[in-house]
């Protein structure tokens, strides 16, 4: 049960506010269990059900996050502003720079689930880093879907489609930009090893998606596939679209090089793919986009310049020249590595030891002024437990597809925590 959330700036929710909302939207605040686990067994089966309550209990947090609209529409802008910079040529030249060469081939496709996450300051929304193989959007669309009673949920489906609709129309223009002679029949959706993956259950629910649309679909590790006769196949079945959950961003990996192959030939469409990762992910683009001085050299006007350098965490480049100065202020900053994921190898500087820190110059890192996750307190085997959480925007070309937050402690997002995981947004006006 809900107790609190932060009385703090971050989320200009008072307790009285609160306390009114709670009355009013109830049902919206509170995980429904039996009306998810229905949701997902019209997805599937009940065995899916069970296994995610059995093996994955904290994958769906028990409560709602409070974000007013304010801030909601603030993080839009500030994404409005990214994907102005990054359509920018000269944008493009710049991180191609740095970027491994299998970024330089550059497919039509798009790149599918780009995730904006954001943590809440005292000034606003503050953008902390992008994805492009963002994962949890499906598992949070049917978790929507399970509080469809719902009329103060926040969702894009609210104002156009499901977005489950929204999802299925990305894939199809995935495969429509790139203008290939024959329909799209078959989907592979890849990653290491996928049924020891934490979010195997949302490939299932993918492959439930696809196949509703009389697709075929299969879950494989990219190991498995092989490039022959110009097509890239999985076995005897020749392969059209790859839905791409790799942390291999670059595709470098000596068993993805069948993989590699059929992608620059143009054989197959992989979304997301490494040119997506270079222009939105590597993290080292944030030091382009809070650096006042490259925003101005690009051409950009006075207001996204704002919107940018107000919006996004100030972010640098480790290098070795400035050990001093990051090691004196590394109190207030948080150390990632520039093509890091899932915040693997990520370190606050108030943890810091000499020994990590001394790696961490020798490595492509980029240090970025910390901004605090706001709290959630929530009652969880009667005691009262305090949450960190942050709101990730799922975007495809601009457009924002669904906002959810997610709810942890400790210093990273682990779906491990007892009533944590992906967390509905309800927009406070």
């Amino acid at each position: 049960m809900i107790i609190s959330s932060t009385s703090s700036a971050a989320t200009e929710t008072n307790a009285n506010l609160e306390s009114e909302l709670l009355n009013k939207t109830c049902q919206c605040v509170y995980l429904n269990h039996k009306a998810l686990c229905d949701e997902l067994t019209k997805w599937g089966s009940s065995e899916l059900c069970h296994e995610i309550a059995d093996q994955r209990a904290h994958l769906f947090a028990e409560a709602a996050v409070f974000v007013t609209s304010d801030n909601l529409c603030k993080q839009k802008a500030i994404i409005t502003a990214v994907e102005k910079v990054i359509a920018l040529p000269v944008y493009k030249e710049l991180v191609l720079a740095y970027a491994p060469h299998t970024a330089r081939f550059t497919p039509n496709a798009h790149g599918v689930f780009f995730g904006y996450d954001f943590h809440l300051s005292p000034s606003g929304p503050k953008l902390i880093e992008i994805n492009t193989n963002a994962g949890g959007a499906l598992l949070s669309a049917i978790m929507e879907s399970s509080k469809k009673n719902c009329l103060h949920s926040h969702s894009e489906s609210n104002k156009n489609n499901h977005p489950e609709q929204l999802f299925l129309k990305m894939f199809a223009a995935e495969w429509e930009t790139e203008k290939r002679s024959y329909p799209l029949s078959c989907i592979a959706i890849i990653d290491t090893t996928p049924q020891q993956q934490y979010l195997f259950p949302e490939f299932l629910l993918f492959k439930h998606l696809f196949e509703q649309q009389g697709l075929k679909v299969v879950i494989c590790d990219p190991s498995e596939l092989s490039f022959k006769s110009n097509r890239l196949w999985l076995d005897q079945q020749p392969i059209d679209l790859v839905y791409n959950r790799l942390t291999d961003f670059s595709l470098e990996a000596p068993e993805h090089q069948d993989l590699l192959n059929a992608y620059t030939a143009g054989a197959v469409v992989v979304t997301p793919h490494p040119l997506s990762h270079a222009l939105y992910a590597d993290k080292r683009n944030l030091s382009i986009l809070t650096n006042e001085s490259m925003l101005k050299a690009l051409g950009l006007d006075d207001a996204t310049k704002a919107t940018l350098l107000s919006g996004i965490a100030h972010t640098v480049i480790v290098n070795s020249a400035d050990a001093n100065t990051l090691w004196h202020n590394r109190k207030q900053l948080f150390f990632k590595p520039a093509k890091g994921y899932g915040s693997k190898a990520a370190y606050r500087g108030d943890k810091l030891t000499h020994r990590v820190f001394d790696e961490i110059i020798q490595n492509d890192y980029v240090a970025q002024t910390l901004v605090p996750p706001s709290k959630r307190y929530l009652q969880i085997n009667d005691e009262t437990a305090e949450f960190k959480f942050d709101l990730r925007m799922y975007v495809y070309q601009g457009e924002t597809q669904l906002t959810i937050a997610r709810l942890y402690q400790g210093q990273t997002t682990n779906f491990r925590t007892p009533g944590g995981g992906f967390a509905p947004i309800v927009e406070v006006v």
